[in-house]
């Protein structure tokens, strides 16, 4: 029967005990998946179903903005796969702070080689240890492990907003890249036609060598600056794959919306500055390891009190049954936990000049980044009027050539100067996006004309 007893309860121990199962990782095999991913999946159709406001209308979009792109890059992209990953651990973290600690058993056998006769020589003895732990012990350790899970879930947001910017940025430079290339090769026409309307005039001399070779001098100048732009939307275009976390080929000739980031809107007040630094993820994360370091020395500071260790035991002896009951626990002489305690107190400060320091980094951040974005703002503001004026120039130019009051030498002139000046408002808005994105990461936050 007794061994019946052990079977039965060993039997009901492992049976709950947990296997291992194997999950090979293959390179290749990662590389071939993605590389597969592609913008009309069903799958991505399916999240993008569930997670965009309003759902889809049609599949495969007919174009797609700014929104649609953020929701496939968040399918996607590994980091957040990462993040995902980190905090799933955090959460088994929890159960594993949580856990009672098991009882431990012992089984004992001697044998009296005097025993006198007629009296068994053997005696058979169970024990066991019960540990108890006190002062919350556990709840604080569980504490701990969920401020810390926290921590990891808020770092998914940090990581998604990370994804969402350098999206952003690609976007960025794909779309002024393509626009500066209309530009350029509007210049390059000009520029063409200006060359060759002053060599006929040339040879009638009524132009000079030194007019023609700049003429020349600038449509080389031209010519160079469309292989620039054209490595530029090149790179533009990885970098937007990168960002989405599938493969350039996948993005190869899909409809992009011309009008991805709408108005700029004001840069933010007060209210929006401190509505900020009261939901950027840095500083919660901050804020969630700080109160895992206030556990974590509660934790140590309950340590200075000993567990119990329950002791009940049975004996078999001679013949005779004998039951036991032991109580034990560490007597703290040479100690008193002062050590992890210190330990414990350091790291908490730590934690709050880590708090402190990302705090003060926002600040900056943010500040500096309004700062930049409002003189854009003036930048741009100033490109547009200088463009409105020189629009001006170009159409009396126009009128006055109609009229054959000017020559076709000025009016090539006139609208030469009205390209440059369009490219140099072109760079003027393509920074002004840079910095308002530059601002919306500072921030944490989409800022639009309905948010201010």
């Amino acid at each position: 029967m007794r061994v019946l007893a052990v079977s039965a309860l060993a039997a009901a121990v492992l049976g709950g005990c947990a296997s291992f199962e194997p999950l090979p990782l293959s390179p290749s095999g990662t590389a071939a998946h993605y590389e597969s991913r592609a913008l009309d999946s069903s799958g991505l159709r399916a999240f993008m179903q569930k997670n965009r406001a309003g759902g889809i209308a049609s599949w495969p979009l007919s174009q797609w903005d700014l929104d649609a792109l953020v929701l496939a890059a968040f399918y996607y992209h590994p980091d957040l796969d990462l993040a995902r990953a980190r905090w799933q651990v955090a959460e088994a973290a929890i159960a594993t702070a949580g856990m009672l600690p098991n009882p431990a058993v012992g089984l004992g056998v001697q044998r009296n080689a005097d025993a006198p006769g007629g009296t068994s020589p053997w005696t058979l003895g169970w024990s066991f240890d019960v540990p108890v732990e006190t002062a919350g012990k556990r709840g604080y350790r569980t504490d701990q492990a969920r401020h810390l899970s926290e921590a990891a879930r808020l770092a998914i947001a940090g990581t998604a907003w990370q994804v969402r910017s350098r999206l952003r940025a690609g976007l960025v430079d794909t779309q002024f890249a393509q626009q500066a290339q209309v530009l350029l090769l509007r210049q390059q026409s000009l520029q063409q036609n200006n060359v060759a309307l002053l060599e006929r005039r040339l040879i009638l001399g009524m132009a000079s060598q030194p007019e023609v070779t700049q003429a020349r001098i600038a449509l080389n100048r031209t010519t160079l600056a469309l292989s620039e732009n054209r490595k530029t939307r090149v790179e533009a275009q990885e970098k937007l794959a990168v960002a989405l976390g599938v493969s350039d080929q996948s993005i190869a000739g899909i409809p992009i919306s011309p009008d991805l980031f709408g108005s700029l809107p004001a840069a933010p007040v007060d209210a929006g500055r401190r509505a900020a630094l009261l939901s950027r993820s840095d500083i919660l994360i901050a804020l969630a390891e700080y109160a895992a370091s206030q556990s974590a020395l509660q934790l140590e500071v309950a340590r200075q009190y000993p567990d119990l260790h329950l002791g009940p035991g049975y004996t078999w002896d001679a013949g005779e049954r004998k039951w036991s009951l032991g109580l034990s626990l560490a007597l703290p002489i040479f100690n008193r936990n002062q050590g992890p305690i210190a330990e414990a107190t350091a790291l908490r400060a730590q934690a709050m000049a880590n708090f402190n320091a990302v705090q003060a980094r926002a600040i900056g951040e943010i500040d500096g980044a309004a700062a930049g974005y409002r003189a854009m703002l003036g930048e741009l503001a100033a490109a547009d009027a200088l463009a409105s004026e020189q629009g001006k120039r170009a159409r009396g130019a126009m009128a006055s050539f109609k009229a054959g009051e000017t020559d076709k030498v000025a009016l090539l002139g006139a609208q030469l100067e009205q390209v440059q000046v369009d490219l140099s408002r072109l760079d003027a808005l393509a920074k002004t996006e840079q910095a308002l994105g530059v601002l919306e990461d500072a921030m944490q936050r989409a800022l639009n004309d309905a948010a201010q």
